[in-house]
């Protein structure tokens, strides 16, 4: 099996032909501006080493040492051995709030970013367990499905922002749902979901979900986002704050934390409930719940130890920009016997 560890590194191919046409427009500008002081034809007699030729051979050789150079820094890998890794973890969804009072600033810079930056927190946590996201406001929907690529799971984290559910609300009831129909019950595996909210304006079927999840022994660990004093929602145009979210009497919206519904709805499933502050996300503290969980065996996958072939670019590289460096630019005795110029 063959592939590249940096492949992202292999467009900067399309330097070479840039190189080359850069030097075909340069060398025929000079030759029109030459050819109007003097006659081409007296150029060998007034400047007997001057050669038509070698800036195009030093070019060639400084092309093969850049592509030699540019595809052993992608680092060319070859497989060698495979052999069947056998992974044990739990199952873990993340239903993130995402509506307009996680815009609030009593955390920094926000509620919703804060809430972001404890599951980056969380991946770096997290080893061989499986991962998804829901988010949700007045509706929910999957934002990650349940996985162990937490290089995607990343990406999909940092595309979240409160723009992408117009509907408004906390309906953290269906996120629940959606996070358990993410689940397989067939499996095993050992199930949490970690609910990060403010908990304002929830709806009524948030208890009816997570004593579902109980019945089902799902543990919901919630991580409450914003200060119980609360704090207004700002209204941003063009990265500018131009003033605060009003209601229709025309007064600024405070938003606060509901601390005891999150409470609530933890402590239905015997799970956490932590409340995040700038300096602590609670991250850590629910993670340590997760491993206390019991841990199966949730797949197995097959894995190609890859060997790196850098070298056997790098060198020839290096070798080729030697010889581009002692090769005279000028007509030489020894170089005319190899290359006529």
């Amino acid at each position: 099996m063959f592939r590249f560890e940096n492949p992202y590194l292999l467009y900067a191919l399309a330097l070479i032909p840039l190189m080359w046409l850069i030097h075909i427009l340069v060398r025929r500008s000079n030759a029109r501006k030459l050819g109007r002081i003097i006659d081409s034809r007296l150029i060998a007699h007034l400047v007997p080493t001057f050669s038509k030729n070698k800036s195009s051979i030093k070019l060639t050789i400084y092309s093969l040492a850049l592509i030699s150079l540019i595809i052993g820094l992608a680092n060319p890998q070859f497989g060698s051995r495979v052999e069947e890794v056998k992974r044990k973890g739990v199952d873990i969804m993340i239903a993130l709030d995402i509506s307009n009072s996680m815009q609030a600033e009593d955390l920094y810079p926000n509620r919703i970013e804060r809430a972001k930056r404890s599951i980056q927190e969380l991946f770096t946590y997290l080893k061989s367990d499986r991962i998804g996201i829901v988010v949700f406001a007045g509706e929910a929907f999957v934002q990650l499905p349940i996985t162990t690529d937490y290089s995607a799971g990343k990406l999909f984290l940092n595309s979240i922002n409160s723009k992408l559910i117009t509907s408004q609300g906390t309906d953290i009831g269906n996120a629940l749902e959606l996070c358990m129909s993410s689940f397989d019950f067939d499996s095993p595996t050992s199930k949490t979901i970690i609910i990060i909210s403010d908990g304002e304006n929830h709806e009524e079927e948030a208890q009816e979900a997570v004593e579902k999840a109980a019945s089902l022994d799902v543990v919901v660990h919630t991580i409450g986002m914003g200060s119980v004093d609360g704090a207004p929602i700002p209204v941003y145009q063009n990265g500018n704050r131009v003033g605060f979210r009003k209601n229709k009497e025309g007064n600024t919206v405070v938003t606060k934390l509901d601390e005891n519904m999150l409470q609530t709805l933890a402590n239905s499933t015997e799970g956490l409930f932590v409340r995040a502050s700038n300096s602590e996300s609670g991250m850590s503290y629910v993670f340590d719940e997760v491993e206390r969980m019991e841990k199966t065996e949730i797949d197995s996958k097959i894995y190609t130890d890859f060997e790196d072939r850098f070298q056997y670019f790098l060198i020839p590289a290096l070798i080729l920009l030697v010889i581009e460096l002692i090769i005279p630019n000028t007509k030489s005795r020894w170089w005319e016997k190899l290359f006529a110029s």
